[in-house]
């Protein structure tokens, strides 16, 4: 007889005949078993699927040894009683295959009777339904549900530009003159960090007084809107950062426009709920989308290179007190703890901008189920995908009366910014229309 041993790597441990070996034997892989190794039967060279009672072994000679010790078997064997056991020849030889298995350490003790083999297949099939119970109760989202999640989180994508490659369009960022008191909160305009790849000119000028907050609304169109929101500050210092701030904020309220009109059901709102909706939260929505920007290392929204890069000095050159920069950084810091998926981050602004108490809004019912269609993709979403979320969309909420909060004191310095003609000429048509409504 010749000799031969087949050297194979051993099946996933997902595998039929691994969960066979479960079944039939009590023994376990020693926890130092480098896995990584090839494993060979010991009996007859063979690939083999784990350790069979006591030893490393293939099927077949988990099964060969098993019976015999049932049967209690006695062999001869018809040669010297040395025979080399392979797997080509591993039949032809009983007495010297079961010499091989009790010689590498097979141990009848470890054999299970048929009824403990039984219970143990019952075991396995019993775990396996409760698993299949738990898989068919796990909190799912519907066909609907995970549609309108897709379709807002492609509405952010495609208004928002990561890169932010057109702040280089904007009036350039002049970080002259004294600092003014402020603390970590500056974030609030410069963090509304939303670009895009849309055409932009910087000058409040450049023929786009004809453009208003409604022709926008229709058409979206983005060509040289600028705008930048509120602050009363520093008595007759130049406001530095004020203009290019002013471009930041203007083009983030044209991406605010433009998310919304992909909100499945604001289009259908009458224009004048949809103006009333979008003038009333648009600062709250822009500052809910600069805290992608943000940054709890330094408390600062980074939007590109250093040279838009902005911290709360920079906010305070453009008009903005402490008054609203504290509470603003407060809640920026606050928002980015929750560590928010950005499906939570789009449903959420969603959520913001679709509020029927806003002033101005006629068709309350129907905004009121927009924004409640919302809410509860939201829930369902924090369930399903968002374990150890229990509490989170109560805290979502809350940032939504923080950011109330905001806007109140964001309209309170806007109006004593927009009183000064020096400064209110820094502003821009869509900044004065948006933000002037809150004001008068």
């Amino acid at each position: 007889m010749h000799n031969s041993v087949c050297l194979t790597v051993s099946p996933p441990p997902s595998s039929p005949i691994v969960m066979e070996s479960a079944v039939s034997t009590s023994t376990q892989v020693p926890d130092e078993f480098d896995r990584n190794v090839p494993r060979i039967c010991g009996v007859c060279g063979d690939k083999a699927t784990g350790f069979h009672f006591n030893a490393m072994t293939c099927e077949g000679c988990k099964g060969f040894f098993r019976r015999s010790m049932k049967r209690k078997a006695s062999f001869t064997c018809p040669f010297n009683g040395s025979c080399t056991i392979t797997k080509d020849n591993r039949r032809h030889c009983q007495a010297c295959r079961l010499k091989r298995c009790l010689d590498i350490g097979m141990m009848k003790e470890f054999i299970l009777t048929d009824e403990e083999v039984q219970r143990k297949k019952e075991l396995i099939q019993r775990r396996k339904d409760e698993e299949a119970q738990r898989e068919a109760q796990k909190p799912r989202l519907s066909e609907e549900q995970r549609s309108i999640i897709d379709s807002l989180v492609d509405a952010h994508h495609k208004t928002y530009d990561d890169s932010y490659s057109d702040f280089s369009r904007f009036r350039p960022p002049v970080r002259e003159g004294p600092v003014t008191r402020s603390a970590s909160r500056a974030a609030s305009l410069h963090s509304l960090s939303d670009a895009s790849s849309d055409s932009f000119s910087h000058s409040p000028e450049s023929g786009d007084r004809k453009m208003n907050l409604s022709s926008l609304l229709m058409m979206y169109q983005e060509q040289g809107l600028s705008s930048s929101p509120d602050s009363k500050e520093d008595e007759g210092t130049s406001l530095s950062m004020l203009p290019h701030l002013a471009d930041l904020v203007s083009y983030s309220i044209q991406k605010v426009i433009g998310f919304a009109k992909m909100i499945p059901g604001f289009r259908e709102l009458t224009a004048e709920d949809q103006i009333a909706l979008l003038k009333s939260s648009a600062i709250e929505v822009i500052m809910l989308r600069s805290n992608q920007s943000f940054s709890l290392e330094d408390m600062s929204w980074s939007c590109g290179g250093p040279e838009f890069k902005y911290c709360v000095n920079d906010v305070t050159k453009a008009g903005h007190t402490l008054e609203l920069l504290e509470p603003l950084v407060k809640f920026q810091v606050g928002l980015k703890k929750l560590n928010l998926h950005e499906e939570e981050h789009v449903l959420l602004m969603a959520i913001c901008l679709l509020s029927p108490d806003r002033p101005g809004v006629q068709d309350h019912e129907r905004v009121e189920a927009l924004q409640d269609r919302i809410s509860e993709i939201l829930q369902a979403y924090i369930r399903a995908h968002h374990p150890g979320g229990r509490l989170l969309y109560a805290k979502m909420i809350q940032k939504l009366a923080d950011l109330r909060s905001l806007n109140e004191e964001h309209s309170k310095q806007y109006r004593s910014l927009s009183f000064q003609p020096e400064h209110s000429m820094q502003l821009t048509p869509l900044v004065l229309e948006v933000f002037g409504g809150q004001v008068t």
